[in-house]
């Protein structure tokens, strides 16, 4: 019963609000800039757009439409640790003190200020988001006593924001679905990452159709594997500790 509520309540922050009432914004057909773009990168497609996808494919599958910053209270809803068990993905990343942190897509902070204590002192969590309304909120989420080493990054569609080799960890929770132009935010935060530095995607399970969440806000392990291998990344793990999602870690070659 409470996976039938969960997933009544991600349909109802995902379509409600003034993002949904509205149509659907246009693609946009600018080219990104010459930086972004690597060389041979994949082309993307166009599909007639579902109910929850953006009408444009990347590698066989459709994006999925962003879960608007409208969505927030599902972030930071009481059952979350629950479902989810957000500690033991703490455990898996083993984090330290004198990291550098991206949380990539971080919305409300629900994993940023949670990881801002476990890199503590000498390290810096960079909570990256393309939404502005979601940059405001960690600001102010920044601003809070024990939270200095939190960095709120305002992101592009196409780059997150980072300077090259600055960071020892990349995390995407729920996000790299989402992503417009998902081959060049990975080309730009590998371009971040230190050497040997990992990076990890969480994502709810495509392979279990007992995971209550809609289709196109899933992956599998083969397709998340399938669209890294473009990039100079090693597989080096996938963790199912978590009730509903993967958790893949590569690291930077």
């Amino acid at each position: 019963m409470r996976q039938i509520t969960t997933f009544a309540l991600l349909t109802l922050m995902v379509c409600t609000g003034p993002a949904c009432s509205a149509p659907p914004p246009a693609q946009s057909t600018a080219t990104p800039t010459t930086a972004a773009v690597a060389e041979n990168a994949p082309t993307y497609g166009s599909v007639r757009r579902s109910a929850d996808g953006i009408g444009k494919t990347y590698q066989g599958r459709e994006i999925s439409a962003v879960m608007g910053w409208q969505g927030a209270a599902w972030l930071e809803r009481e059952e979350r640790e629950r479902e989810e068990r957000g500690s033991l993905l703490l455990q898996e990343l083993a984090l330290e003190p004198g990291m550098a942190i991206a949380d990539v897509g971080a919305g409300t902070g629900y994993y940023a200020r949670r990881m801002a204590p476990l890199v503590a002192p000498g390290g810096t969590i960079y909570a990256v988001d393309v939404q502005p309304q979601m940059v405001a909120m960690l600001t102010q989420l920044a601003a809070q006593p024990g939270l200095d080493t939190l960095v709120p990054v305002q992101a592009s569609a196409t780059d997150p924001g980072l300077a090259p080799e600055s960071i020892d960890l990349a995390l995407m929770v729920d996000v790299y679905h989402e992503l417009e132009y998902p081959h060049e935010v990975l080309q730009s935060l590998v371009r971040a990452l230190r050497p040997g530095g990992r990076l990890v995607f969480v994502e709810y399970r495509a392979e279990d159709d007992d995971v209550p969440i809609k289709p196109l806000h899933k992956m599998s392990e083969a397709q998340i594997r399938k669209e890294a291998a473009l990039h100079p990344l090693v597989w080096e793990r996938t963790a199912d500790t978590l009730p509903w999602q993967h958790v893949v870690v590569f690291r930077k070659r």
